[in-house]
């Protein structure tokens, strides 16, 4: 069984965070909760995040700088910001994607987050079928 991934969420409210969590745990990942910009560097700097997904705007620092601090000590870590206006998309360029809040279903998060994970991930590794033995040659099949 693979472990489960890990996501830092971050929301200064406090239902939409509850909302999200449940979402999230029940399709099977692990989330790290984060009320505040500096609590959510604090969890993010003791290591282990997979995935960030926070409100743009977070009380003492917008989510937009909280992840470009973030991506200064973890460049591969991927990060997905969600705001309640459209209009913020411009002030969301340190993230490598953005969702408007309500205008997206929770299905679509998730794939959102999925496919940031497998990007994260890069490209599945070669293997060799079970059914065709090693021959110690490039190709070659017995």
């Amino acid at each position: 069984m693979r472990p489960r991934k890990v996501i830092l969420l971050v929301d200064g409210n406090e239902q939409a965070l509850s909302v999200r969590k449940f979402m999230l745990e029940t399709r099977g990942y692990r989330v790290v909760e984060a009320a505040t910009a500096a609590e959510a560097l604090e969890r993010f700097t003791q290591g282990g995040i997979d995935l960030v997904v926070s409100d743009l705007l977070l009380a003492g620092m917008d989510g937009n700088e909280m992840v470009r601090r973030m991506k200064a000590e973890s460049p591969d870590v991927p990060a997905l910001l969600v705001s309640a206006t459209v209009k913020e998309f411009s002030r969301a360029e340190a993230a490598d994607a953005f969702l408007p809040k309500g205008a997206f279903s929770p299905s679509e998060m998730v794939e959102r987050i999925r496919v940031l994970l497998v990007r994260k991930r890069g490209p599945k590794r070669a293997t060799i079928p079970m059914h065709q033995p090693l021959t110690g040659s490039m190709g070659a099949h017995a």
